[in-house]
């Protein structure tokens, strides 16, 4: 969301998801796109240890002339381990399998255009003092994948989902330590699954509607929410406008001191399986100067929490496509283990 400027925020279902490899095979990115490859960037011809998966939720969808998000599938793999050369190929056209080695310290966010895979190799992969920004006005970011990261000290939003981007998965990562949002969804974005991500040392985790007056967003951001942890994080997890159906789905929400789920603007969300943890508020139904929204609520936990205020009814997700539910009580094991870096193959 664009607001004022101010002080960095420092305060703080299951095996089926692990299953269509995302790098198809290429040749020298070089050659593939008929320039030499940047400094500090190597080229491959298949990932040396394959990252593979399917979402589940909503970037599974057949919408929108996309069935389902494969990211950079089919197009040349490449290594990078600069800012130049991520921003090159983040940003060219075509599918690319982009895999992010070490630490590359950006500036701004960099647009990524629309039929990538962004994987970070092994455990550490970082993304610091800037941020990705999923399409422009002029260039979609759709069917992107980002998946075993980590982003730490943006200068705005770690990730932006933004200006119409669909079809769009966010896996495995582990945010902190930004400026504004560190996973903001939206301008019209749609069919977006966020899922085994670990959110901590921050205040604002996860936007999803860019503002009250923005009501080009009814219609749109259709977005699942499952198994990411809320680690201590204050805020918006996620704080919704206008989305229908919203599913937040097994996520384990630990020690967060403002709120858990918020539903503003007629939003409806469905909240299942979760487990909130010292959570004074879990849910509300409206925020701050925010309208009220919808929420159903089932099958969750609340322990040392408060209670969830809930209203009205909320489409299905069922209407979309298939999940199962895993049993609260074993989220925050399975949600503590297996969100974050380093618990995927890449």
């Amino acid at each position: 969301m664009n607001t004022a400027p101010r002080p960095r925020h420092r305060s703080a279902v299951t095996a089926m998801l692990l299953v269509a490899a995302l790098a198809g095979a290429g040749g020298a990115a070089g050659a593939a796109s008929g320039t030499a490859p940047l400094p500090g960037t190597a080229t491959a011809g298949k990932l040396a240890a394959a990252c593979t998966g399917t979402p589940v939720g909503f970037a599974t969808v057949n919408a929108l002339g996309q069935n389902g998000t494969t990211g950079g599938a089919g197009g040349p793999v490449v290594t990078v381990t600069t800012a130049a050369a991520l921003k090159d190929y983040v940003g060219r056209a075509g599918p690319y399998v982009i895999q992010v080695s070490g630490r590359i310290q950006v500036s701004g966010m960099l647009t990524v255009v629309a039929n990538k895979s962004i994987l970070g190799v092994g455990t550490t992969a970082e993304i610091t003092g800037g941020g990705l920004q999923l399409g422009s006005t002029t260039r979609p970011g759709n069917n992107v994948i980002i998946r075993n990261i980590r982003f730490t000290g943006a200068e705005d939003d770690s990730i932006s989902v933004t200006n119409k981007a669909h079809h769009v998965w966010i896996d495995h990562n582990d945010l902190s330590d930004g400026y504004d949002g560190l996973l903001d969804i939206k301008r019209e974005s749609d069919f977006v699954t966020v899922s085994w991500n670990h959110f901590h040392n921050h205040s604002k985790s996860a936007l999803l509607g860019h503002s009250d007056g923005y009501t080009a967003d009814i219609g749109k951001l259709r977005v699942t929410y499952h198994h990411n942890f809320f680690d201590g994080t204050d805020q918006r997890h996620p704080r919704v406008r206008f989305a229908d159906p919203v599913h937040v789905l097994n996520n384990y929400y630990r020690n967060n001191a403002l709120y858990g789920v918020a539903s503003t603007e007629n939003a409806g969300v469905l909240v299942e399986g979760n487990y909130f943890e010292n959570v004074a508020h879990p849910i509300y139904v409206g925020y701050d100067k925010s309208g009220p929204g919808r929420v159903v609520e089932r099958n969750n936990r609340y322990v040392g929490s408060g209670t969830p205020q809930t209203a009205g009814t909320v489409v299905e997700p069922r209407t979309y496509y298939a999940y199962t539910v895993d049993d609260p009580a074993t989220v925050p094991a399975k949600v503590s283990a297996g969100a974050g870096v380093g618990k995927i193959g890449c």
